[in-house]
């Protein structure tokens, strides 16, 4: 009896089964369809049988096993590499590979793939993809049905899994409108949603971008970064959940959570389904702890330094949230490993994807954890020298790229992040060869290759990789999607300052919003950026609230948007060209900064690979390129005497207040929102909710005097009125937060 139902899609047949998978394929892939008991299957190797990996009625685990055990050592080097960034249509890292043209001559749809992208997919059997930038989510699912059909027809049929990071940020000018839907739903930063304290929001953001993530055909999310912020310097501080590490797991649970759980009749196992969405939670064993706060990412430091002996505290969102998840996935799918050297943490210093005591030992062992670990992108690359975003590879700078590809599969790494060549993973299979035998290396190989499948299959892939354009347009940025996210920013807007209850304002009063102006300055590799003049709100928004004026001497009020200070990564490349080290301070202030209690910073015994192991800043000196939002301030501040102004910081670090908060009747930070909110707030439409995640330091000596690996260890900025700005502080109307939130957490 047939049980089975074909029909034609866009771009791909679907076949529907009562009680059975459904099945998505292409019929330019040349795979055939088997029948079976009145079902049908995918014959993805093309041998006219059905093997066990293709029977959808077979348990997971069988099936990984059989598809691993046919693979060749080329095929599973292919698995183990995860591409770098890609983009749709391939324009902005691919510009040239449309039949030796580049994209805008050669004729090719957005959608079609680029001769370097199939390259990788057929010669180097590479199925994991890192997406960027895509032109819209129609052409995203184009991209991702030609990709599907291509795969399909090589090798043993293996779909490949996409992947982003990151990508629901709010644009700052748009404004609302819940009717017109977008590219995607617009949610707070990372931050942002840590501003909430609410695990719920948090959960609820991961089951509608999971949602809309596979319909633009991503299995996995290189997200979330649970990393506690424990230096309020570092640069990548604003990706996190904040400085606090039960705040950390609480959030990175219910994020994993809403990510992988699949939704509704979708289970295919063990609460895996169509819908759910792998989470690669970031950054193992936490990189919060950067030297100085400077970031191993950027080529700016390599080392987490842990004065006060925490690393175990940084570990805390992994062990007690990402991998003790509530829904029945369990765990966090995969793991990425930070680029820094955990200094002196184990027996030897290198980078934690390198280190066999942190990967094996800690994560494995002691974690009991099982899924995949991919390395960070391009950390066997090599280094061109500090300050120039290249390779990555702290403490085996001496070594080969495959050498490094060799040591990082010998700490426990399954996937290296940013490689699309399977050739460095092939020697690197070689060495292990000839130090181990060629059975140890090859059971070493499959184990990653285990995982990795693992990972394509519960998600469905196997059975159905493709997309229906219309569904794409119709559910990604859709107006509900766009409404919830909208009040989500709302709920992370942190009110610091009301003084006198100045807000909300009632009535339509007139309103002076200036612009920002940024000069140009030298980006952090050297780059020139341009001066720009920002106008934060449009006119025309701004009106359907106040009566916009354009001088200080006509408004009732003013309102100034500004963001929080920017003195780059701690490294100067105009010093390092006069014979300096090039280490200076970051600073956490608007004001020129010299460093006269910084701490001597250098490694023990040298480092054979720079320069200059004393990495100090005492006394020197820094500028941030955007001291001109504070002059702003005060300009508007004298210019409207006692009518209020009301000052609203996109946050992306901790920051100095004291050289703002006297000038601001009212107080707002944000955590990359839609600017819209602010009007609602200050008009009283909304009220003001969400919590501090992280400290705010009375000075620069109380930042300099911290330590690098301890959470909420500054002393706090004390505001005209009395309030702390400590973590977990927030007014609203009635004042100072005080309810289940604050007592759980602070």
């Amino acid at each position: 009896m047939q049980k089975w139902a074909e029909q034609a899609c866009d771009g791909y047949h679907l076949i529907t089964q009562e009680n059975g998978a459904t099945l998505g394929y292409s019929p330019t892939s040349g795979i055939n369809i088997i029948y079976e008991d009145g079902y049908a299957f995918k014959d993805l190797n093309r041998d006219g049988k059905l093997d066990i990996y293709e029977d959808w009625r077979q348990p997971i685990e069988k099936r990984v096993d059989d598809l691993v055990s046919k693979l060749s050592i080329e095929e599973i080097a292919g698995l183990m590499l995860y591409s770098n960034h890609q983009a749709i249509p391939a324009t902005s890292y691919d510009i040239s590979d449309y039949d030796g043209k580049p994209y805008a001559e050669s004729g090719a749809k957005p959608w079609d793939l680029s001769d370097n992208q199939k390259r990788f997919l057929k010669e180097d059997h590479l199925r994991h993809i890192l997406i960027t930038i895509i032109e819209s989510p129609e052409v995203a699912a184009r991209w991702n049905n030609q990709l599907q059909a291509y795969v399909e027809g090589l090798g043993h049929g293996i779909p490949a899994n996409n992947s982003s990071d990151p990508r629901h940020s709010a644009r700052a000018d748009a404004e609302f409108n819940a009717g017109g839907g977008g590219k995607i739903s617009m949610w707070p930063g990372p931050l942002g949603l840590a501003a909430t304290f609410s695990p719920a929001i948090v959960k609820r953001f991961g089951e509608i971008a999971s949602e809309e993530y596979r319909a633009l055909g991503f299995a996995t999310a290189l997200s979330p970064q649970i990393d506690i912020a424990t230096d309020p310097r570092w640069y990548r501080c604003h990706g996190t959940f904040g400085e606090d590490p039960e705040l950390s797991a609480d959030l990175a649970r219910a994020y994993c959570d809403g990510f992988q759980t699949s939704k509704g009749s979708d289970e295919i196992i063990d609460g895996w389904g169509h819908q759910s969405v792998n989470a690669m939670v970031k950054h193992w064993p936490g990189g919060g702890a950067c030297e100085a706060g400077r970031d191993a990412h950027y080529g700016f430091g390599k080392y987490a330094v842990y004065p006060n002996n925490n690393l175990s505290l940084h570990k805390i969102p992994f062990t007690e949230g990402a991998f003790k998840l509530d829904g029945k996935t369990r765990r966090a799918a995969a793991v990425m490993p930070y680029y820094t050297i955990s200094y002196n943490q184990t027996s030897q210093n290198v980078a934690n994807s390198y280190n066999p005591e942190i990967i094996t030992r800690q994560l494995r062992e002691e974690a009991h954890y099982d899924g995949v670990v991919c390395t960070d992108w391009g950390i066997t690359a090599d280094e061109i020298h500090p300050g120039v975003h290249s390779g990555k590879p702290w403490g085996v700078e001496g070594l080969t790229v495959a050498e490094r590809h060799y040591k990082a599969l010998m700490a426990g790494v399954d996937q290296f992040g940013g490689n699309n060549d399977k050739i460095p993973v092939l020697e690197a299979y070689e060495m292990g060869v000839k130090e181990h035998g060629e059975e140890w290396m090859l059971n070493r190989m499959r184990t990653s290759a285990r995982r990795l499948l693992t990972n394509i299959f519960r998600t469905g892939l196997f059975e159905n990789p493709y997309l229906d354009p219309a569904h794409t347009a119709a559910i990604v940025g859709c107006p509900d999607y766009m409404a919830e996210g909208y009040n989500a920013q709302t709920l992370s807007t942190v009110m610091l300052k009301n003084h006198a209850n100045v807000l909300p304002v009632k009535g339509k009063k007139k309103v002076y919003i200036p612009n920002r102006h940024v000069p140009a300055y030298r980006g952090f590799w050297g780059n020139q950026v341009k001066a720009q003049d920002i106008t934060p709100v449009s006119r025309e928004l701004a009106s359907k609230y106040f009566t916009v004026v354009d001088t200080p001497a006509d408004a009732d009020i003013a309102l100034v948007f500004i963001e929080s200070p920017n003195s780059g990564c701690g490294y100067s490349l105009d010093e390092m060209k006069k014979g300096e080290s090039g280490y200076i301070p970051i600073s956490l202030q608007y004001n020129d900064y010299t460093a006269r209690k910084a701490r001597p910073q250098s490694i023990a015994g040298g480092d054979p690979y720079e320069k200059f192991t004393n990495r100090s800043y005492l006394n020197k000196s820094t500028k941030t390129v955007n001291k001109g939002d504070m002059d702003l301030v005060i300009a508007t501040k004298k210019a409207m005497g006692d009518r209020p102004v009301i000052v609203s910081i996109n946050l992306s670090n901790p920051m100095v207040l004291k050289e703002i908060e006297p000038y601001a009747d009212a107080l707002f930070v944000t955590f990359d929102i839609q600017y819209q909110v602010i009007l609602d707030l200050v008009t009283g439409r909304s009220e003001p909710s969400a919590l501090l995640p992280m400290q705010m330091p009375a000075d620069m000596d109380t930042v300099e005097e911290q330590a690098e690996d301890t959470p909420r260890d500054m002393r706090c900025y004390k505001d005209s009125d009395g309030n702390v700005y400590d973590f977990a502080y927030g007014l609203n109307w009635k004042g100072v937060i005080n309810d289940e939130r604050v007592k759980k957490y602070k």
